[in-house]
């Protein structure tokens, strides 16, 4: 506190005590100290500054990014992906460090990175690799959720997302409904995933114990709101009270931002038995004897979707949901207005 501030506090009465205490508090808010600014200058910086590897040679862009990692980090998404991104000669770069459920208890980490997607489709670098102890790199259970990743001398503990308490509130199922599993994906927003066998169908239900949004009520319907930051679409259901993600920004989508939706990001850590696959077979059968319990093909390469909501372009689009549970006259009728979108 400067020197003619101390002095006015000592003189002030009270009251004036009093709103110097809560200027006091305003000032070292966590909010205001936690949160650090993104400056012009510093990105000017970056997108000058000399490369210091070869970014075409994946072990190097490895170290680069395994290196600059602090001891511990915390893996949100559930599909275990911890992203990063990066920009090396004026050209930025996304990635991501995975702990597949399929294979991280055999030792295996994966990497992958690539220029970011574009106006122009144009991705001049994108690089995959599976880093075991074969190629230099441990990994070790240390947890149910943890795994530590030993490379280059250094150890980094990844924490994944323990969401095992987490369960829908009483009266936030459907009839006919399954809970899945519990979604938490790159943008932040956490969700709960159900199966509705009855209707063959999955919806995504928006989890309000966690809130990591703004929300504007979307101008083709009083029973939308969008998410300021990430354009999800929420409708509101007539039937129980929670929200159901009904569209995902296509743009978002185009360019493989973190608002490109929750397809990619299941509940793997908290998938119970064969609940998943069932699903995944009821909508499409011909995949009988090819996917794992978690959906993904026998290489690993692919992975089935679970992606009820619409891609839109123009918020206009969105008024088909009105359209549809105008019509609807029962949940049976009513809920499938929220599926138009599944791939099969």
């Amino acid at each position: 506190m400067s020197p003619s501030i101390l002095t006015l506090a000592r003189a002030a009465n009270a009251a004036a005590g009093t709103l110097m205490l809560a200027v006091a508090c305003l000032a070292a808010s966590p909010a205001a100290a936690d949160n650090p600014i993104h400056t012009n200058e510093a990105y000017i910086d970056e997108i000058r500054a000399a490369a210091g590897f070869d970014v075409a040679k994946i072990d190097e862009a490895f170290a680069y990014v395994f290196d600059q990692l602090p001891g511990e980090v915390t893996v949100y998404p559930t599909e275990n992906y911890y992203y990063f991104k990066f920009i090396h000669g004026g050209v930025p770069y996304a990635g991501n460090f995975r702990l597949d459920v399929a294979d991280r208890d055999t030792g295996v980490i994966h990497f992958a990175y690539f220029s970011e997607n574009n106006g122009f489709d144009q991705q001049p670098v994108s690089g995959h690799l599976a880093y075991s102890a074969e190629l230099g790199v441990g990994v070790k259970k240390t947890g149910d959720l943890d795994y530590a990743v030993t490379a280059r001398g250094r150890t980094v503990v990844f924490h994944l997302n323990d969401l095992r308490g987490v369960r829908p509130a009483q009266g936030m199922m459907a009839a006919g409904e399954e809970f899945i599993g519990p979604v938490f994906d790159e943008s932040g927003v956490p969700m709960l995933l159900m199966w509705n066998a009855d209707l063959e169908m999955f919806v995504y239900v928006l989890d309000e114990t966690s809130p990591a949004e703004t929300y504007v009520e979307s101008q083709v319907s009083s029973q939308i709101r969008l998410g300021l930051r990430t354009g999800f679409a929420w409708y509101r259901d007539r039937y129980l009270d929670r929200w159901i993600l009904v569209g995902v920004a296509a743009a978002q989508t185009e360019l493989n931002t973190y608002f490109d939706g929750p397809f990619d990001q299941l509940p793997d850590n908290f998938i119970e038995g064969e609940k998943l696959r069932a699903a995944f077979l009821a909508l499409s059968p011909e995949v009988e004897g090819q996917i794992d319990r978690w959906g993904n093909s026998a290489d690993l390469t692919g992975r089935m979707l679970a992606d009820p909501y619409v891609l839109y372009s123009e918020e206009s689009e969105l008024s088909q949901f009105d359209q549809c549970a105008a019509a609807a006259t029962d949940p049976a009728s009513y809920y499938p207005c929220f599926a138009v979108g599944q791939t099969r």
